[in-house]
């Protein structure tokens, strides 16, 4: 192949990553506005949405692998057994922070999940951080903390488990990025797996039925099944740094769906933030300058 048709290709091959990415990230949105109608705790909203989730990325494998099952999740190797983990952990760690400190504060902490994947890509990939990625970070961090106004005091333990789902989220990235020629959708539907058995002892699945059965597929199928499927396409194809930031984009679209679907006007700070976000996202995924260096490209999936 020529030199311009192999920048062609990867120029094709790095959009899709990021379309890919930016729809798990639209998908993960909606989990505000489908949680709102449950009345169920928490623990039985976990493990029922994980039943769901665990389902349909099962379903997705067969389908994607033409039935090789066994084969599909015996070829994800440790990889996939870290990746498991790291699912797991940022589920169960995000659910344990909600319960000691605001939603605020949380996410808060969540949005320096783009700025350790750089980090940890850089110093195990060997991928650039490059200006503008550094650029992007920045605005999008200031954006977020506009959005969600000045936390507050938080609790040691509260901030401690948000930090804990965002280097989770940030090394499960990074492993699949590293593991680009296997599907990591297997290790997803693990780390459902894995969830089930951990909530299982707290939950309450006979209280499960009517309106909240419907809500929790959603949730399962929808929201997280289809979000991991979609991230584990789409991280594979670009790096680290902006894998992660686009799926900021789940912190600016959350409020939006409430607003639209119940009506909870958010404030004008969070429509400025959220604007700031977008903003980084579009500079970070845009062509890189002719000044620029270009972020290093791995080479296609199988």
């Amino acid at each position: 192949m020529t030199t311009a048709a192999v920048a062609l290709e990867r120029s094709r091959r790095q959009r899709r990553g990021q379309i890919y990415v930016a729809l798990a990230a639209v998908a993960w949105s909606t989990a505000g506005v489908l949680q709102r109608q449950l009345t169920l705790d928490t623990s039985t909203q976990v493990f029922g949405r994980a039943v769901f989730a665990g389902a349909a990325l099962l379903a997705y494998v067969a389908v994607v692998d033409r039935g090789r099952v066994v084969q599909a999740f015996t070829s994800v190797g440790g990889a996939g057994v870290a990746v498991a983990v790291c699912v797991a952990t940022a589920s169960g760690s995000f659910i344990a922070a909600l319960n000691h400190t605001s939603v605020a504060r949380v996410l808060f902490i969540l949005a320096v999940s783009p700025v350790l994947a750089a980090l940890v890509a850089r110093v195990t990939l060997g991928e650039p951080i490059t200006r503008r990625t550094v650029v992007a970070m920045a605005l999008a961090l200031a954006g977020v903390a506009l959005m969600l106004g000045a936390p507050g005091e938080g609790s040691l333990v509260g901030d401690g488990l948000s930090f804990v789902t965002a280097l989770a989220i940030a090394v499960m990235i990074v492993i699949t990025r590293w593991r680009h020629d296997v599907s990591m959708a297997p290790a997803t539907c693990v780390s459902q797996a894995i969830l089930v058995v951990a909530f299982l002892p707290f939950a309450s699945p006979g209280e499960i039925g009517g309106d909240d059965f419907v809500w929790l597929a959603a949730l399962g199928i929808g929201q997280i099944g289809l979000g991991f499927a979609l991230l584990t396409v789409g991280a594979r194809l670009i790096p680290a740094a902006q894998v992660g930031l686009i799926t900021l984009l789940e912190v600016v679209l959350g409020p939006l769906w409430v607003w639209l679907a119940l009506d909870e006007r958010p404030s004008t700070l969070t429509l400025v933030g959220g604007a700031i976000v977008i903003g980084a996202i579009v500079i970070q995924t845009r062509g890189a300058a002719p000044s620029e260096p270009d972020e290093r490209a791995l080479p296609a999936p199988h």
